[in-house]
């Protein structure tokens, strides 16, 4: 054991949640308090950080969830992924010059899915009403609630932003033109209001039953006001974006009508006694699995926590996933992703025989039988402009690229019963899009994160889900509820969650110490940000590992980018302790704001 963590695991027989902010994780223990369910807590914390985490995520935004129903003993993935606009094609960018979709304005807006996602577990899996779980966020949106450090660091980085290119923005948060404080109160009526709005068609729904509420507090988010609100803002006011143009928005309101967040299975993959499961390869959630496969064909754990060798171990693994990923990941419902293949223990085997004594400098997607495709192994701009058949404009940095990895959030939730969700929102965040007048928050850009090569998985196509970083994790034994994590960080998600996992269950270490334990990501391949940047062999390091060992890894080939000792791997995670009838949560400290708590 440790003889120091930042914070206690916490434990209690009814019901733990976790979220990124400790109002959000409060809201979360109120639900649960009144006798909600463990779907019930996490559709409330859900909507409740789109208002408190603006800078993290937005109701704008998408939120990949998993739930397991203790009742069917059976776990499910949700589709928080909107798709694409019908009018936004390969062709349209050929014709108006972007080689590469940029990361800000209205040209990446899919349609928005945390509303839909959040309807949908509720009506199938909650108890509560879609008032009673948006309720505490009215509340807050109406009265206010305090900025904490990281927004006001957020929205002090760039004034010019938020109240010249972004007035509407502005409006909200610079209200006297100068970011608020810490500890002062910022009210966000228009949001409140928005949410009154899905809350009063529910009402007038009243007497068909509480899903025909529920089904229509959604309606009118997709197809009556707030939909109707959204269409006519990034219709009368285009915004320039990292391409140097301004553009409208592509969405039209037959987009947002017909979209709907669909309920699928999960990818599993067996890990011991465990099962595993992730979202399917709409996400880079088999990513996990991959890297799990290739690990467990080796004793990777012999040599000893966060040594040379582990670590070198576990960063070529995941450089192999990572590859694999660029290769052949996409929406399945328009890409053939072979997940079989991918996470069959005959190709793990044949990709750790790859894993050598230096670190590679090359992208090396595997074979699976018909060649390796060279889209795959040259970078997504020089691809994409190879197949629009297009000379390289000037790519503007908005700061992006691999450090762009605090725009997310994550919650958790579990109860008595052994109901458990684990789900991550991102997108529609403070930054890279205005806030639309009337409703209080801004669209997404995940739809930067596609290619431009009709040739190669998540390519472009119309109506279709980009390839999401966002990759909430459940863990099952035997059937039963085990554990439910995540974290922030964009392309490291998969790589901070993993180390925190494989620290818990090979390493032995209890929640806490497993998520505060020093993390290590690889930047090795391209970016899933604009401008989609790689950096081969390099590997970014908080400063705890020790110094020796960061000098093995440099002498092996490894590129090592110090950064700060507490700086990476905001995880935060729920285990099922089944032997003991008790829950146990914890939440890195590394956000400052992120709270597990217990009932």
């Amino acid at each position: 054991m440790a003889s120091f963590t930042t914070r206690p695991v916490v434990m209690s027989a009814r019901g733990v949640v976790t979220s990124g902010h400790y109002l959000v994780s409060s809201v979360g223990l109120q639900m649960l308090a009144r006798g909600g369910n463990a779907i019930d807590a996490a559709a409330a914390m859900g909507i409740c950080e789109t208002l408190l985490e603006p800078q993290s995520c937005g109701i704008g935004g998408e939120v990949p969830t998993l739930v397991y129903s203790a009742k069917e003993g059976r776990t499910y993935a949700i589709s928080g992924m909107g798709w694409s606009p019908q009018a936004f094609t390969i062709e349209w960018c050929r014709q108006n010059g972007i080689d590469l979709i940029p990361g800000d304005g209205y040209l990446p807006a899919c349609v928005p899915a945390v509303v839909g996602t959040w309807t949908t577990a509720l009506a199938r899996w909650g108890t509560m009403s879609f008032a009673e779980i948006a309720q505490p966020t009215i509340d807050l949106a109406e009265n206010g609630f305090p900025v904490y450090p990281s927004l006001n660091q957020r929205l002090a980085a760039d004034v010019v932003k938020y109240t010249e290119l972004y007035p509407t923005t502005g409006e909200i948060y610079f209200r006297d033109g100068s970011a608020p404080e810490v500890g002062s109160l910022v009210r966000n009526p228009d949001f409140g209001a928005m949410l009154r709005s899905l809350c009063n068609a529910e009402k007038q729904a009243n007497g068909k039953g509480r899903i025909a509420g529920i089904e229509a507090a959604c309606d009118e988010y997709y197809k009556g006001n707030v939909a109707e609100t959204i269409l006519r803002f990034i219709q009368d006011n285009p915004v320039e974006d990292a391409s140097g143009m301004a553009h409208k928005g592509l969405l039209s309101y037959e987009d947002m009508a017909e979209w709907h967040a669909a309920v699928e299975q999960p990818v599993s993959l067996e890990y011991g006694d465990l099962d595993v499961h992730k979202c399917s390869s709409w996400t880079q959630g088999p990513l996990f699995l991959q890297q799990l496969a290739i690990l467990k064909t080796m004793d990777f754990a012999a040599s000893g926590h966060n040594s040379a060798d582990y670590l070198h171990t576990w960063i070529e693994s995941a450089k192999l996933a990572f590859a694999d990923r660029e290769a052949y990941y996409g929406d399945p419902e328009f890409d053939e992703t072979p997940i079989d293949m991918l996470l069959s223990e005959d190709y793990a085997k044949a990709r750790a025989a790859q894993i050598g004594a230096v670190a590679s400098r090359e992208l090396r997607p595997g074979d699976l039988g018909g060649g390796v495709p060279t889209y795959a192994t040259i970078g997504v701009a020089d691809d994409n402009r190879a197949a629009l058949g297009v000379a390289a404009r000037e790519v503007r940095d908005l700061g992006l690229g691999h450090a762009h990895i605090g725009d997310t959030t994550h919650l958790d939730a579990m109860d008595a019963e052994g109901n458990m969700v684990a789900a991550t929102p991102s997108g529609g965040w403070l930054g890279t899009s205005p806030v639309i007048k009337g409703l209080g928050f801004p669209l997404g850009t995940r739809g930067q994160m596609f290619y431009l090569n009709s040739d190669r998985p998540n390519a472009l196509q119309p109506r279709k889900r980009p390839r999401a970083t966002l990759t909430p994790t459940l863990v099952t034994r035997d059937g039963q509820p085990f554990m439910a994590f995540g974290t922030p960080g964009g392309d490291s998600q998969e790589q901070w969650t993993l180390q925190f996992f494989l620290n818990h269950i090979n390493f032995g270490m209890d929640l806490q110490e497993a998520l505060d334990a020093p993390t290590v990501h690889s930047v090795h391949f391209p970016s899933s940000f604009y401008p989609r940047a790689a950096f081969p062999a390099r590997v970014v390091a908080e400063s705890r590992i020790s110094a020796d060992t960061l000098e093995e890894l440099r002498r092996r080939g490894h590129e090592i980018e110090l950064t700060g000792d507490w700086a990476n791997g905001k995880v935060m995670g729920i285990r099922w302790h089944a032997d003991k009838g008790v829950i146990a949560g914890a939440a890195s400290a590394k956000n400052s704001i992120g709270y597990a708590m217990a009932l």
